[in-house]
């Protein structure tokens, strides 16, 4: 699809901005990367081979029983002797093993024709977000050969979690801003188009839900439904809507009696065509500079909310969680180190990419 002369323009605006351009490219990477966690960091093989049938445990629940094993829950395909029965297709009993057979496979040294009927391609960090792990050593344990990054209090491994944490913070995110910035951009072009008794009304309304404090809110639902995604996610637009209203209030307010509007308005085109097809694009630029804002606000509420406990369900990969695992864990300095550089990273590519996104949206600056 051919883009427009303006956004062209907006475009080479953007794409001249080096700073802004090469932080979409890394975030984008980093952001597609996550969006594949599964098949980076999972406690399943990606692909078995098992009799000659290719089966892919990610996606799918296979028992135990699907590979010669006794029982009918998921396979732990970690364990020594799922292993054993998939590598040698059943034929070797493998959970009887009075000759040390499982030794001998993974010392490479056991000498069978019937056996290697099968293979497993595992991801390259062989630990999802909540896969606990049998140490040696106390945990949190220092970053090694087999946890890059170290385990948390929880023996799970911290590279895997902040994958997962990162999807989620930006999915979460994306959610979020975007269903507060529609209804913020709604309720702020009604007030300032229309004006008069409706927006005084409107304006002493969102005075008041400004003054809730919405911590105490979010504390109080949750006590009463319990911790879930959906209603976090609910109560985050509830009280993160209002962030735009005010902004697009003005700019509707200075632009209702410009004379393409009052021309529009002779012409008899309907108010909302004229709002949200002529006025709202003008207002696009002091919108966009409040979004970096309202973004890395988000995140750090999610963040905040997690850390005080009435974030996202315990069993979730949280950014905010581990950081209060550092927090308790002074001895632990990856755990801290780790998430500090998850955020500002993550935090500052998203400011400079919409710090882009808003100069190439302002007519004024053009980059060469």
């Amino acid at each position: 699809m051919m883009l427009s002369p303006l956004n062209q323009r907006r475009w080479r605006n953007f794409r001249n901005n080096s700073r802004a351009y090469w932080s979409l490219v890394i975030f984008t990477f980093l952001f597609v990367l996550s969006l594949f966690a599964e098949f980076i960091a999972n406690d399943k093989p990606i692909l078995v081979n098992y009799r000659g049938e290719y089966r892919m445990p990610i996606f799918s629940f296979y028992p135990e029983t699907a590979f010669g094993g006794d029982f009918r829950t998921e396979a732990i395909y970690r364990d020594d002797e799922v292993k054993c029965l998939i590598r040698s297709g059943g034929v070797i009993d493998c959970f009887d093993d009075p000759v040390g057979i499982i030794e001998q496979i993974n010392a490479g040294t056991f000498d069978d024709p019937d056996f290697m009927k099968g293979w497993m391609i595992w991801p390259i960090i062989p630990f999802s977000y909540d896969t606990p792990n049998t140490l040696d050593r106390p945990a949190p344990s220092p970053p090694d050969a087999t946890h890059w990054l170290g385990t948390d209090e929880g023996t799970r491994d911290v590279l895997a979690r902040t994958i997962y944490g990162f999807r989620l913070s930006i999915l979460f995110t994306i959610v979020v801003v975007s269903f507060a910035s529609v209804i913020g951009i709604i309720a702020g072009a009604v007030q300032g188009f229309f004006g008069g008794w409706l927006d005084l009304i409107f304006q002493r309304v969102l005075e008041i839900w400004g003054a809730t404090p919405s911590l105490y809110v979010i504390i109080i639902m949750f006590a009463i439904f319990g911790r879930s995604i959906g209603m976090l996610v609910f109560l985050m637009v509830l009280f993160g809507w209002p962030a735009l209203v005010g902004l697009v209030r003005a700019e509707f307010l200075r632009a209702r009696n410009f004379e393409y509007v009052r021309a529009a308005q002779a012409l008899g085109v309907s108010n909302w065509t004229i709002m949200f097809r002529h006025m709202l694009p003008n207002a696009m630029v002091a919108t966009l500079t409040m979004l970096p804002f309202i973004i890395t606000g988000t995140i750090g509420g999610l963040a905040t909310l997690d850390f005080l406990g009435y974030g996202l369900p315990a069993s979730a990969p949280s950014l905010g969680e581990m950081t209060l695992q550092a927090k308790r864990n002074l001895q632990a300095p990856w755990l801290a180190f780790t998430n500090f550089f998850t955020f500002a990273i993550m935090l500052s590519l998203l400011v400079f990419i919409f710090e882009g996104v808003r100069d190439a949206f302002d007519p004024r600056k053009t980059f060469q």
